[in-house]
């Protein structure tokens, strides 16, 4: 369904134009008629099905733009979703000059955002607390607000704003207009709505697939140790403008941002230990492509809503099956196809299967790419820039002043074009992992692969010394490691052919009882 057809504001019409879209989403083909004849609603939709326009365009119909009182008001459940509503509603209203719209929210300036409320605000985006500090500060009034909208409310019942949000309807004029929007229906939110709403009609629009069609989805067994280095073999050979980076710590969004500008790449963090100047100057340059990486906790990235992320990595695996889904789901928009990459390391394999069956989705094995494949790559990038040179551009001059010069220099036009392609592929600072290939025969049981250890009974080592290090490096479980026969220097062990990589890239810098060891398949044919 076109835009026109949904019997709203010209202007609207021209603003959504301008942003770029034609067509109205499921949701707000089935939501906008709905809200717009004023009763309560209860829209059911997940994130990314455009719900903020499926509200905010009958909320900006109902706005009076010479009326400066506060009319409307969005409760969210965090900053980066009030920001990015009203950054929105503020597009949608971009042709309406007297509607001004302002995101309140902890962690800014309260004294900033009274003087803004003052001057006169006729849309209110915020969350539940600093609603309620704006409040007790009586720095806002209610009287004249006629739509309430909480979006996300499943997230802000789980966050434990049921009470704010109580407080905050009760002062509210009961002639108003209440919509309510959910990812999911859950018990409390139905009593929620019959608390909050009167006779409200419920608008559906479910998938009926928990992961999207049109995303790729890919998985990696690597070693804890080399997950930065397979990353940034990701990164180079498939040179993705946007990108999304999950991890489960604040830790390891700040350690892997730190080595990823280490490694030259336009990388940022997004945590929820950052002050919230510093989350909306990062948002802000992810959004504009200043930042081509976004290094991000689960907690931190609710709410983000950015179309055109091309591949998302899931560095750790998420602690929850349902997170999958939701980190995936940032890239594969408007139609376009997406790419979603997880690390599994060791017995993350089952948890990957756990998620397999919840999404009802196939996620892939694939090999971890070389460094001649990244190279490659790069050389085939620079090829294509250089026929696209060729064919479009005049380089007759260039082409003199080359000849001109390997006529008086002892070299030929090859070695300067080599050179210069070198040159542009840059420095190679990456670690080449080792790669087993096929192991042929090592003497093992079929299924089996067979490994040398140098180290033995001289040492003092014994059994079970050696299955704790495989288990406790590669995170197999030791039930998996078969035979272990041990000499005085050296020691033979078998794992199962589908974990000997990974045995052997984890054991590759590894200590047992404090001494380092080498390892490498037996009798390699």
């Amino acid at each position: 369904m076109r835009f026109e057809e949904l019997e709203i504001n010209s202007k609207i019409i021209r603003a959504v134009t301008d942003m770029g879209f034609e067509e109205a989403t499921p949701i707000q083909a089935k939501a906008i008629p709905v809200v717009l004849s004023g009763v309560d609603v209860i829209g059911q939709a997940q994130t990314g099905t455009g719900k903020t326009a499926a509200f905010g365009i009958p909320m900006l119909e109902r706005i009076d733009p010479k009326d400066k009182h506060l009319q409307a008001i969005v409760l969210c459940p965090t900053r980066e979703l009030a920001i990015q509503v009203a950054d929105e509603i503020r597009k949608l209203a971009k042709f309406m000059h007297s509607i001004k719209v302002l995101p309140i929210y902890g962690g800014q300036d309260i004294v900033k955002q009274i003087r803004s409320l003052k001057s006169g605000v006729q849309i209110m985006i915020g969350t539940p607390g600093r609603v309620m500090d704006h409040m007790r500060r009586k720095t806002v009034k209610f009287n004249q607000v006629k739509m309430v909208v909480l979006d996300e409310a499943d997230e802000m019942l789980n966050m434990g704003f049921r009470e704010d949000i109580e407080t905050i309807l009760e002062k509210v004029p009961e002639e108003r207009q209440t919509v309510l929007f959910s990812a999911t229906m859950p018990k409390p939110i139905m009593e929620s709505a019959g608390k909050y709403q009167k006779d409200a009609q419920t608008v559906k629009v479910v998938r009926k697939e928990l992961t999207v069609q049109n995303i790729e989805q890919y998985y990696f067994e690597v070693s804890p140790k080399s997950k930065e280095e397979v990353l940034s073999r990701l990164i180079d050979i498939y040179n993705p403008n946007l990108s999304i980076i999950f991890c489960n710590t604040k830790r390891q969004v700040d350690e892997l941002v730190s080595a990823l500008k280490g490694r030259g790449y336009f990388a940022e963090g997004l945590h929820g230990d950052m002050k919230q100047q510093q989350r909306d100057r990062v948002m802000n340059s992810f959004r504009n492509g200043r930042t081509d990486i976004l290094v991000a906790t689960d907690v931190a990235a609710r709410g983000i809503d950015v179309d055109n992320v091309d591949i998302v990595f899931n560095y750790d695996l998420p602690q929850d099956e349902e997170y999958y889904v939701h980190r995936i789901g940032r890239t594969g928009r408007a139609g376009k196809n997406g790419l979603a990459f997880s690390f599994v390391v060791g017995r993350e394999v089952y948890k990957l299967k756990d998620i397999m069956r919840y999404c009802k989705t196939k996620v892939t094995m694939r090999k971890v790419p070389s460094l001649n494949d990244v190279a490659n790559t790069k050389m085939n990038k620079i090829f294509d820039e250089i026929t696209q040179i060729i064919e479009d551009e005049d380089l007759s001059s260039i082409s003199r002043m080359i000849e001109e010069r390997i006529y008086d220099e002892d070299y030929t036009a090859m070695d300067m074009a080599a050179a210069l392609i070198k040159m542009m592929m840059g420095t190679n600072d990456s670690v080449e992992l080792p790669d087993y290939g096929e192991f042929g025969n090592t003497g093992a049981k079929d299924g089996m692969v067979r490994l040398f250890i140098n180290i033995g009974k001289n040492q003092k080592v014994r059994p079970g010394d050696i299955l704790g290090a495989i288990a406790g490096e590669s995170g197999i479980p030791g039930k998996l490691v078969g035979t272990i026969d041990m000499y005085d220097k050296y020691t033979f062990v078998e794992v199962p052919e589908e974990h000997a990589r990974e045995v052997l890239i984890a054991m590759k810098n590894a200590k047992i009882k404090g001494k380092s060891i080498s390892i490498e398949p037996a009798n390699r044919k």
